[in-house]
């Protein structure tokens, strides 16, 4: 294992801005995960951890084949994991809003322009990342539909799930996006958590990463398992919506199957406790996507469901 620098900021008040990366073998840029770009993705750091530490008795047991280099970067902006704010504490600004980056903009702008001069020649890209909304997932594979994405490539992480979506005007800023502009086969990994650790989740996308390096004969230590993957237009889910906001207790979790008319949670008035809306399921199928914070607007996706043909 190498370990490396591969940007920095210097400061004038405080330890320079630095980002690392840890590489396994030798040859071309194959594969690059990248993890933490947001400084509350405690998870998507330490599934990388996982990775590394899985790596480095792979790589002396010789299970890395010859002629294939894998780089990992469990934290792309650790100045706002410091923080703990999500977003770049001096301006609220998203990294992975800002690729492929600006050597002369703003900061980060640079930051991403760095990273992005240093991994964009890998020929699999897999950042571990999070929603927009903060909300627990079941664990997926999600893709944008760019014509250059290769689902077939996706079902070899062994996932139940891969969401495929049409780009928006915004995603055209992003790594994943991004990454397949120049030519990288690109995939974006979720799993249930975010800001906590989930054990469970973080280990089986652990387990779907080793999966897909061992099926791209990078590793040749077999990690079997997995599933046969069922291919979801994310057009197709089923999103159901608060029409009020307050507290928000749901009766559902991850991963469930519901029946239609079903309760899935309730809002309370924050302050009298009165309930004032119960939301049920429209369809059968199984619980997709859950909302995380106890506070919740109107017009919020509270749920999606993947609903049951």
């Amino acid at each position: 294992m190498k370990e490396k620098c591969i940007y920095e900021i210097e400061s004038l008040y405080r330890d320079s801005f630095k980002i690392r990366s840890f590489e396994f073998g030798q040859g071309e840029q194959t594969l690059c995960i990248v993890g933490s770009l947001r400084g509350n993705e405690v998870q998507q750091m330490y599934i990388c951890s996982l990775i590394i530490e899985t790596l480095k008795q792979l790589e002396i047991e010789n299970y890395i084949k010859e002629g294939y280099k894998i780089i990992i970067v469990p934290c792309a902006n650790p100045y706002s994991m410091n923080q703990e704010c999500r977003f770049w504490p001096s301006d609220g600004t998203d990294i992975n809003r800002m690729f492929p980056g600006y050597d002369a903009g703003e900061t980060t702008q640079r930051i991403a322009d760095g990273l992005f001069n240093k991994i964009n020649q890998c020929t699999f890209g897999i950042q571990l990342t999070s929603f927009y909304i903060p909300g627990q997932f079941s664990t997926h594979i999600r893709m944008m539909k760019t014509g250059l994405e290769d689902i077939e490539e996706a079902k070899h992480f062994g996932l139940s799930s891969i969401v495929v979506r049409d780009p928006r005007p915004y995603d055209t800023t992003t790594l994943n996006y991004n990454w397949q502009i120049w030519n990288c086969k690109a995939y974006s990994l979720y799993t249930r958590a975010c800001e906590q650790i989930d054990e469970k989740t973080a280990q089986e996308a652990k387990n779907a990463v080793l999966r897909f390096m061992f099926e791209k004969h990078m590793i040749s230590y077999p990690f079997s398992g997995g599933y046969k993957s069922e291919i979801i237009e994310e057009k197709d889910m089923i999103s159901i919506k608060s029409k009020k906001a307050g507290i928000l207790k749901l009766n559902v979790d991850v991963d469930e199957y519901v029946q239609k008319d079903q309760t899935l949670a309730r809002i309370y008035d924050p302050y009298t406790h009165t309930m004032i809306e119960t939301i049920q399921s429209t369809c059968k199928g199984k619980i997709f996507f859950v909302h995380a914070k106890s506070l919740v607007y109107s017009h919020t996706a509270v749920v999606k469901i993947k609903k049951e043909i």
